[in-house]
């Protein structure tokens, strides 16, 4: 059965939740993602679930560790400010490889900043979201229906990984309204019987830690760690319009991914050699994709990437490219939205760059 409304994409965010099996959420509350704590709230104690108001994100995302533990499907929402006081957590849970679903609404910093749209925790999320070498899994919508359906498949991702999976959206989507169907999703239960802390009644004791004295034993956890990372390769998603004779590829995530696809769809039209990649994972990036591009179009000289902050994606853009085309970011500081006439423009100017290359002399 589905059922087609009118929603924010925060509140798609806890619908999704909802979908996804969130047994319990801990949060404090920070514009602009309050609809979620507001619905959960609601919702959760409807059907058996547990909703705590903390009082700080750091209490909150100590929380959600312990409902982890004992095996639950939790979550916890914030934004930029309240996921920095979160990381300490963060790190704790990447080592114990607690399963958790982590909403980040990004608004302007750093500091206090502002809380109008921005993508500026890109590096926090994808890069360092603790000490130590923890990474998560980080999904990037671009529309409320992603926001619900990436949500909702996020706790199973999560369990599947044994390691905290991070929605990273902003307030550009989160507040805005759009059609979104609300249907049942294909989430799998994952078992966690063989490390869930239920109470060692009839069985010996299971240890879940993150202390590791020995250097050697501390080495190991560390490639553990690792090899998971690289086994998350399975799950790389994006989005692109191509047809093997552009020029120029645009690549952004998130809002500005829209943008930038409006952009696109429209000088297509017009007849310009245009293309489109938008990442969904932002990690694992998907990097053999991006490039695999490359190495199929002799005729694509740049690509043009376009984030809502002082440019941070383009760095792993370059990295993937690795040499095969001129990298050019255009960034856009928080709450300096362009529209897509102003993308228009950035993409034309790379398309003359292209047409023009002054002759070697």
């Amino acid at each position: 059965m589905t059922n087609r409304v009118l929603i924010k994409g925060v509140e798609a965010v806890a619908l999704g939740a909802l979908e996804g099996g969130c047994d319990c959420y801990f949060g404090y509350p920070i514009t602009p993602q309050n609809e979620i704590p507001e619905i959960m709230s609601v919702e959760l104690p409807k059907r058996g679930g547990a909703f705590v108001q903390a009082e700080s994100e750091t209490s909150a995302i100590n929380m959600v560790l312990g409902a982890s533990a004992v095996g639950k499907r939790a979550m916890t929402s914030s934004s930029s400010p309240g996921i920095s006081l979160m990381s300490e957590g963060f790190s704790y849970l990447i080592a114990l490889e607690l399963p958790c679903v982590i909403v980040n609404v990004m608004r302007g910093g750093p500091g206090l900043g502002g809380i109008e749209a921005s993508q500026g925790d890109y590096f926090q999320a994808v890069k360092a979201p603790g000490h130590g070498d923890g990474r998560f899994l980080v999904l990037a919508p671009a529309s409320c229906q992603e926001a619900y359906e990436l949500t909702a498949k996020a706790f199973e991702l999560a369990d599947r990984y044994r390691n905290p999976v991070m929605i990273l959206m902003d307030a550009i989507l989160g507040q805005m309204k759009e059609s979104t169907v609300l249907k049942k999703l294909n989430i799998k239960s994952i078992t966690k019987d063989d490390w869930a802390l239920t109470g060692a009644k009839g069985r010996e004791a299971r240890i879940i830690k993150s202390l590791f004295l020995d250097s050697a034993e501390l080495a190991e956890r560390n490639l553990k760690l690792k090899k998971k990372y690289e086994q998350m390769e399975k799950e790389v998603r994006f989005e692109s319009i191509l047809d093997g004779n552009e020029e120029v590829l645009v690549c952004a995530f998130g809002s500005m991914g829209r943008i930038a696809k409006e952009s696109v769809l429209k000088l297509r039209e017009k007849g310009y050699r245009v293309g489109y990649f938008r990442p969904i994972t932002l990690f694992p990036f998907p990097k053999k994709a991006l490039s695999s591009i490359f190495e199929k179009n002799n005729s694509l000289k740049q690509i043009l990437v376009l984030e809502l902050n002082c440019g941070q994606m383009v760095e792993d853009v370059m990295i993937s490219v690795c040499g095969k085309a001129e990298v050019i970011s255009k960034f856009y500081p928080p709450s300096v939205l362009p529209f897509p006439e102003d993308i228009e423009r950035e993409i034309k100017k790379c398309l003359r760059k292209v047409y023009f290359v002054s002759p070697k002399v």
